[in-house]
């Protein structure tokens, strides 16, 4: 039964009673589901999923798991939901202020909660830990320290959060709350260049994010989740209509909001980068939002990035507001991208 004071938050993972195992998306959530995605699919229900596997199996509860060799593409969502629809209706959810159809978890459908701050707190209660978990112990302590970010503000995810890991598994922890993520990241920065961690850079992207390195021949990474106070809307507020695919640059304005998912950046001095993209003055997009979490923290305040994505007018339900935003990751194109011009 899960806890009635939880507050579901991006990234916090749960079970589900079919057994599947899933992270939350976002901060804004219909009536009784959760938006989320799919992370781990029991080996009986294998072969309902029409996707590429990876080799390695996960064990929970004695259960053998399986993971989509790529979870974030545009076509595995939807073979996800096509074996949702077959098989388990219930985790689709039309949203109407979409205008399409999500893939969610019903909340009397899930049986355990993951929360990433008590995970952590979890590990720390441990009177003995295997080298992977202390190792990770030790990472956030140092990182921790360096940032001058309490622990109570962290927390550990992924496969360790489970107890589910093996020895070459990643070291993946969270940092709650935007200024801590950017001391956390100033920190690490820092580490690296005293070489106690060391960043591990295999693309453009990587090189951008630095979210990713090695610490006693591990991998880690890590990602921020908002604090409590930080989520400002609720589902329902807005309406979003999709109007057209656009290509373009554009200078962020603002990068308060990066390093989330969704991550939002603001932007300003709109370049259309084809015939298709250009708009009207009316219509030029403010903001460009990623629901992938790869472009998440990829661009500065000030610095010009490259888009690929799906233009959307927003419209307030309780109010006049109205304005323009390009949605990357959309899962209707494998050609929806946030690029940075320089790193």
């Amino acid at each position: 039964m899960v806890d009635k004071n939880w507050v579901p938050m991006d990234g916090d993972t749960f079970v589900t009673s079919d057994g599947f195992i899933m992270n939350t998306f976002g901060y804004e959530h219909p009536a009784d589901h959760l938006f989320a995605f799919l992370k781990y699919i029991p080996a009986k229900y294998k072969d309902m999923f029409n996707v590429e596997m990876l080799e390695r199996t996960w064990q929970y509860n004695k259960n053998e798991l399986f993971r989509a060799e790529k979870l974030y593409t545009a076509k595995n969502y939807q073979k996800f939901i096509e074996a949702f629809r077959k098989n388990f209706p219930g985790y689709l959810f039309y949203d109407e202020n979409r205008g399409k159809e999500i893939i969610v978890a019903p909340l009397n459908r899930i049986e355990k909660v993951f929360v990433p701050r008590d995970c952590l707190v979890w590990l720390q209660s441990l009177s003995e830990r295997d080298e992977l978990q202390s190792i990770a112990l030790d990472l956030v302590s140092l990182i921790s320290e360096e940032s001058e970010v309490t622990m109570s503000d962290m927390g550990l995810h992924g496969s360790l959060a489970l107890n589910m890991h093996a020895p070459h598994s990643d070291i993946d922890f969270v940092v709650y709350g935007t200024d801590n993520f950017r001391r956390v990241q100033a920190a690490v920065e820092r580490l690296v260049s005293s070489a106690k961690l060391s960043y591990i850079v295999g693309n453009r992207l990587d090189a951008a994010r630095k979210f990713q390195g090695r610490y006693q021949g591990k991998v880690y990474m890590y990602n921020a989740t908002r604090q409590f106070d930080e989520v400002t809307t609720k589902f329902g507020q807005y309406k979003y209509t999709p109007l057209s695919s656009v290509r373009f640059q554009a200078i962020v304005d603002n990068d308060r909001e990066t390093m989330y998912r969704p991550a939002s950046y603001k932007i300003s001095g709109y370049k259309p980068l084809d015939a298709e993209s250009e708009l009207p003055d009316s219509n030029i997009p403010t903001q460009v939002v990623s629901n992938i979490g790869c472009y998440r923290n990829i661009a500065k305040q000030g610095g010009e990035i490259k888009v690929s994505g799906r233009l959307e007018k927003v419209e307030s339900t309780v109010g006049d507001q109205v304005f323009y935003q390009v949605v990357v990751g959309t899962a209707t194109s494998e050609e929806e991208y946030i690029w940075p011009m320089k790193i």
